[in-house]
């Protein structure tokens, strides 16, 4: 009759979180420690130990990848929360909301999740946490490339902070508000909300990985200015930060750093950063994709270019900023390539052009038109007999820019006149 009786839940003790933890199977410590949540019980000590119940459940379920559990444990705990401090209140919802994220393939699992908290938030009327909140999902939609929803959430956002002048909030809004920026493509308003980060930053302490996110996203700006010796100083105070904290975007900063060196035809220096100790600790499929690039520009090869494009496609291509600025370099030494071989001929066949470069018949015609249009050579292609007919470049003649700089002259003499007749007729 007493075990009929006996409640489910267990007592809000360290014996009971123990027992959680040495529970040989991960599924019988999660019942366990959600036992110990259901404990009526709301003393201090309680408290204490339910707190600690809710960061190891957290951290079973994230390593069980059970991401809807996580999502319903935020719901079931909004009790709880009513008897907790604000600060710990937001401290474990932001601890679960950053256990979600690093369950892969639950984006749009996180976007639902905090639209929900910001709801509760927003009922419960807990200011602070709201905002975080809704900088963590501005940062999702913008992931998702949902970019006019996180624009219009990170615009509001950016006011409401302001007039509280929250700065350590702020610097994380403005610089998300300059990725999201450069994500459209916006250079202006990216540098604009850069130069604020640093703004609020510059009055403030700011963490050394807040830092190095600001370094990183300068260089990156600076990079796409072609002001390629800046973006490096920057990559590397950003590398600097990463790597002392260990953080996976060290090795980032440090192929941006490499993309730097490859842009201002320093390509020979890329091997010797890389067998650096700091750049040693980094050796992988990103380096190895940069130093291919470098080799293939030192030799000038179009043929190893596009090897080290193929094989290291998702170090190269799928990365935005690194596919950004090879697409440019590469246009350059195609560019180089074929106007080095086109030089000694009046008339020569695209497919003999197109062997010699080795690269695809129908790829040489598509650029050799595009140079023709863009004016770096003179010249038309015949496509009837595959044939590429170079002209002179045409002269000059002197005669006209004189003719103009004395008509502009003369123009400017009869001014004059004008002026000083009319002072004369005063």
């Amino acid at each position: 009759m007493s075990s009929a009786m006996e409640p489910s839940y267990l007592p809000a003790t360290t014996e009971s979180i123990a027992e959680a933890l040495e529970a040989k199977e991960s599924s019988e410590s999660i019942s366990i420690l959600y036992r110990v949540l259901e404990n009526p019980s709301s003393s201090p000590e309680a408290l204490r130990i339910k707190e600690q119940a809710v960061s190891n459940l957290t951290e079973l379920l994230t390593q069980e990848k059970k991401a809807e559990e996580l999502r319903s444990l935020l719901t079931q705990l909004r009790p709880f929360f009513s008897l907790v401090p604000k600060a710990k209140t937001a401290k474990i919802v932001r601890g679960i909301i950053d256990a979600v994220v690093k369950i892969p393939g639950t984006s749009d699992l996180q976007i639902s999740l905090c639209k929900e908290m910001v709801e509760w938030t927003r009922a419960e009327k807990r200011t602070f946490l709201r905002q975080r909140v809704e900088a963590r999902l501005a940062a999702l939609l913008m992931e998702n490339e949902e970019y006019p929803e996180a624009l219009a959430l990170l615009s509001g956002l950016i006011k409401e902070v302001r007039r509280l002048d929250d700065k350590l909030l702020l610097v994380d809004i403005d610089l998300l508000e300059s990725k999201l920026h450069f994500s459209l493509r916006n250079l202006p308003k990216a540098k604009a909300s850069l130069t604020a980060a640093r703004t609020a930053a510059n009055a403030i302490y700011v963490p050394p990985a807040q830092q190095g996110t600001i370094d990183l996203q300068s260089g990156i700006l600076h990079a796409e200015e072609k002001d390629y010796s800046t973006a490096y100083s920057y990559f590397y105070e950003a590398f600097e930060a990463f790597n002392a904290l260990e953080d996976p975007r060290a090795v980032f900063s440090l192929k941006y750093m490499l993309l730097c060196k490859i842009m201002v035809n320093q390509a020979d220096d890329v091997a010797g950063i890389i067998s650096s100790k700091a750049g040693l600790q980094y050796v992988g499929p990103d380096l190895d994709a940069m130093k291919a690039v470098a080799d293939a520009y030192s030799k000038r090869s179009l043929k190893f270019f596009e090897t080290a494009l193929r094989d290291y496609k998702a170090q190269l291509e799928e990365d935005p900023i690194v596919h950004r600025h090879l697409s440019s370099l590469y246009d350059t030494l195609l560019e180089q390539n074929l106007c080095r071989l086109i030089e000694p001929y009046s008339s020569v066949q695209i497919a003999h052009i197109a062997k010699m470069i080795e690269l695809p018949i129908d790829h040489v015609e598509k650029k050799l038109s595009q140079m023709i249009l863009d004016k770096k050579f003179a010249g038309t292609l015949d496509q009837g007999v595959g044939c590429l007919m170079i002209f002179d470049d045409p002269k000059t003649d002197a005669i006209f820019p004189a003719t103009l700089e004395t008509i502009e002259n003369i123009g400017k003499v009869v001014d004059s006149l004008f002026v000083r007749s009319a002072r004369m007729m005063a």
